[in-house]
């Protein structure tokens, strides 16, 4: 979607897991144009990747 400020913005439809969260993943993130949301996105499920990868070896 795009904002009446004209950044294009996303929201997960499920929230992370509040360690997720806490590790620095954002639910909704924001870009001025496509690609830049497309990286925007991929950094935070990397986040959500290496604490998940960290919870599951720590167990």
């Amino acid at each position: 979607m795009r904002s009446d400020a004209g950044r294009f913005w996303a929201t997960r439809e499920r929230p992370f897991p509040r360690a997720v969260e806490d590790a620095g993943a954002h639910r909704t993130v924001d870009a001025d144009d496509l690609v830049g949301l497309c990286q925007v996105i991929a950094e935070q499920e990397g986040i959500a990747e290496r604490k998940c990868r960290i919870v599951r070896t720590t167990r």
